[in-house]
């Protein structure tokens, strides 16, 4: 029962060329035999991309080929013209070495891990108490969601708050996903990821952490709390998976009226927006030569998800600049992990019974925060996320949608520091 629900709730409410094509799309070498062991060291790593890789960019971006469009703006999918703007402005004013050097601001390593390249970024605090949190981001984002949130939270008294609240931010590529590599054979779901997650944790020496995500970054954390509770003071999630219980005579599960009638509205709003799962669930490697080849084509699949999922009346550019939106697309197009992002989906549909979103059967008993942003792609009743999970914090937010962190930073933030302070 639990997977039917998640599946509906998901998938219905849910040389220049060559120098570029070399850096974006080949894999790193397999290590070979022996050498494993000797790679587990944590090595610095600079976000520096090759100018022949923007150049290639520029003049794929110059040679667009747009297609014609009938109806209203963004009924159909992503409007022409806010696309056209948006390419106009990547063309000719986006600057990548700016987003290079904001990048760069922060402190990106890499780790060996099942014998993928793990990028991440790794912030430690200057409080000495701080608690080590890993925060996983989903599909379309990127660790480009988080460049707001890691200041405050990890030096929460330079930017007004406590010292008490301090973390020590871990924030992961996944693999197939920015600078982490793409994984070489079928197989890599959630639940890998948690164990890749919690071992990179391991390493960086960290043996009680918090665990934080949304969108599949949910799917994520929940395992490393159900596979790893032992290390896992608290698990916080913006995106909660949870259906009605199966073994009761009630069928809403105890969800109040005015809850069932918020998910459902949810649900219709979205209406068909979500094609894209059943798409990248089933034939990624199809869709992946489009998005592979055209940055013009990148930019129409991923925007139009911010302009439906963010709480944003429509307009992506209320809540986010053209520089956000480009620079978290940029990390899909100059690594060429536009498909192996987008084997997530199909891989969590083959490791699940009856649905896109496999999840942990049991209750998962460490204690867990939600914050219920209001126009989140799911709203799942207070007492359906209780049944499965020990719930101890939950936030009805005024405002914000399924990018919380990239949305709402002081929001985000604030809920965090306040789930976990009785849990340090």
């Amino acid at each position: 029962m639990r997977n039917r629900y998640l599946s509906g709730a998901l998938a219905c409410a849910l040389a220049a060329v060559g120098m570029a094509m070399a850096f974006a799309a080949q894999p790193a070498a397999a290590p070979a035999a022996g050498q494993e062991a000797g790679m587990t060291e944590i090595r610095p790593f600079e976000v520096s991309v090759p100018d022949a890789v923007l150049a290639d960019l520029r003049v794929r971006l110059a040679a667009t080929r747009f297609p014609d469009q009938v109806g209203d703006p963004w009924v159909y999918g992503t409007d022409i013209a806010y696309l056209r703007q948006l390419v106009d402005y990547w063309r000719d004013e986006y600057d990548w070495r700016e987003q290079e050097r904001r990048l760069n601001a922060l402190d990106h390593y890499t780790t060996r891990i099942d014998g993928l390249d793990i990028h991440f970024i790794h912030q430690r605090s200057p409080e000495p108490d701080a608690l080590p949190i890993v925060i996983t981001h989903g599909w379309p984002g990127s660790v480009v969601e988080f460049l707001e949130v890691i200041g405050p939270l990890t030096d929460p008294v330079a930017h007004g708050g406590d010292a008490a609240d301090a973390f020590h931010v871990v924030a992961p590529s996944m693999p197939g996903y920015g600078f982490s590599d793409k994984p070489r054979v079928p197989g890599m779901g959630p639940q890998q990821i948690a164990d890749i997650n919690a071992q990179l944790m391991a390493r960086l020496g960290y043996e009680r952490y918090g665990a934080q995500g949304g969108d599949w970054g949910a799917a994520v954390s929940t395992w490393i709390a159900a596979r790893h509770a032992q290390h896992v003071a608290g698990l916080h999630l913006n995106m909660v998976f949870a259906g009605p219980p199966a073994d009761s005579d009630d069928p809403t599960g105890g969800a109040t009226p005015e809850e069932l009638a918020r998910m459902q509205a949810r649900q219709a709003e979205l209406g068909d927006g979500f094609a894209y799962a059943a798409i990248q669930g089933t034939k990624p490697q199809t869709l992946g030569y489009g998005l592979n080849d055209s940055p013009a084509g990148l930019a129409g699949w991923i925007v139009e998800k911010f302009q439906s999922w963010c709480d944003c009346s429509g307009n992506p550019e209320t809540i986010f600049t053209k520089d956000q939106l480009l620079t978290n697309i940029m990390l899909y197009w100059v690594t060429g992990t536009a498909t192996s992002a987008a084997r997530l989906y199909y891989e969590s549909s083959r490791q699940s019974a009856a649905g896109l979103i496999v999840m942990p059967e049991g209750r998962v008993e460490v204690p867990t925060g939600v914050a219920l942003f209001p126009q989140e792609l799911i709203l799942p009743p207070r007492a359906w996320v209780e049944r499965q999970f020990n719930l101890t914090h939950w936030t009805e937010m005024p405002r914000g949608g399924h990018f919380a962190a990239f949305e709402q930073p002081e929001l985000f933030v604030e809920d965090l520091r306040t789930f976990y302070r009785d849990l340090r």
